[in-house]
């Protein structure tokens, strides 16, 4: 399958921040079978008229956390209450980050408001980030605060087995200083934020969004902290829980294997009001659905060296698909083209990620 003729796309090149190491075996992600298939408008409008006209400037801006990504893996089984040998990275992480840099290196101008401390790791992760195209002229870099850390341990097969985060320093990022960045969120094409962002903020976002017409997506981020976006989905363009969030979400249970209880999740946060509902099943594939068309794309074997950031990358591709008029079926599929890439990586972005590079993985 080749790329559609007229879709703005580049390949940025930058350099990985922190290093990488090498992780292993295999999980699924996958191609295409929709059980309806329609039209879906790339910019739905919502509330007042866009100030800026159709689609603002072109650019997408991101809310929400950078960290340093610590992921370890055993060797072999983990040893309860013990060390065990194994493989441990570093590298730049965090959800926002990564979807504004994936955006980026597919050739989407991208804003990137977030907040780390003033020390190394704060400074190494903006820099790294403005290395790939992002704009990080309205991110916060704040004295006396720790830069956050995303710290998991994965079991032998590549899967999260514990995971802890240390995000205080997000607490910057206050609903005064998003009436400060008004008029860089009012120019927008589109707003992503992730539910690491305070929930005043994130209703002053959905405020600001809403009064100018400007689509948000969202990303729930953990079950701890879906509930965030509980009260907002009505506000919502798009939404990417995982099967654990969506159950939240929905206030029933959802696991992944079972495709149909993961369909009527995300048929019902359409009901709540969101426009387009995407639940993630890790190997069992993903399920969508708009007021007018759902389907599922199912899951493709492929080897896992680390899944950190690879949700990260099927919502960033996405959002690329919709955003470029691509029907909402085939931008899920680069969805989840640019999460197998991911899962194939040490690092929580793939760093030769393109269009061109996201076809040739659907072929």
């Amino acid at each position: 399958m080749a790329p559609p003729a007229g879709v703005v796309h580049n390949a940025c090149r930058c350099r990985r921040a922190f290093g990488s190491g090498d992780l292993l075996p295999s999980a699924t992600i996958g191609m295409s079978d929709p059980q309806a298939r329609g039209p879906v408008d790339p910019i739905p409008g919502r509330g007042e008229p866009h100030p800026a006209g159709d689609g603002g400037d072109g650019r997408v801006v991101v809310i929400g956390s950078s960290v340093l990504d610590v992921i370890g893996r055993p060797q072999g089984a983990l040893t309860p209450r013990s060390s065990s040998p194994g493989r441990v990275r570093m590298s730049s992480g965090g959800v926002a980050r990564n979807v504004a840099e994936n955006l980026a290196r597919l050739g989407v101008e991208v804003t990137l408001i977030t907040a780390v401390g003033d020390d190394p790791n704060g400074r190494q992760l903006l820099e790294q980030v403005r290395a790939c195209g992002v704009d990080v002229e309205h991110a916060r870099l704040v004295p006396g605060r720790r830069t956050g850390v995303y710290l998991a341990i994965l079991d032998d097969r590549g899967l999260v087995h514990a995971a802890l985060d240390e995000m205080d320093v997000l607490q910057v990022l206050t609903p005064d200083y998003f009436d400060s960045q008004r008029a860089v969120l009012q120019s927008a094409q589109a707003i992503f934020l992730d539910a690491n962002v305070p929930l005043p903020s994130i209703a002053a976002v959905i405020r600001i969004a809403r009064r100018a017409g400007i689509p948000i997506a969202a990303d729930p981020t953990s079950v701890a902290l879906a509930p965030r976006l509980a009260g907002h989905l009505r506000d919502l363009w798009l939404v990417a829980p995982n099967a654990s969030e969506a159950g939240v979400l929905c206030a029933q249970p959802v696991a992944p294997q079972d495709r149909g209880r993961a369909m009527e999740a995300a048929r019902q946060l359409v009901s709540q009001g969101v426009e387009i509902a995407l639940v993630t099943l890790a190997e069992f594939g993903v399920v969508y659905a708009t007021a007018e068309t759902s389907g599922h794309v199912p899951a493709v074997q492929t080897e896992v060296v680390d899944p950190t950031g690879a949700g990260d990358a099927q919502t960033a591709a996405v959002l690329f698909g919709l955003l470029n008029g691509i029907p909402l079926d085939e931008s899920i599929r680069l969805g989840v083209a640019a999460a197998t890439l991911t899962l194939r990586e040490p690092g929580s972005v793939v760093p030769g990620l393109s269009l061109e590079a996201l076809y040739e993985t659907l072929r």
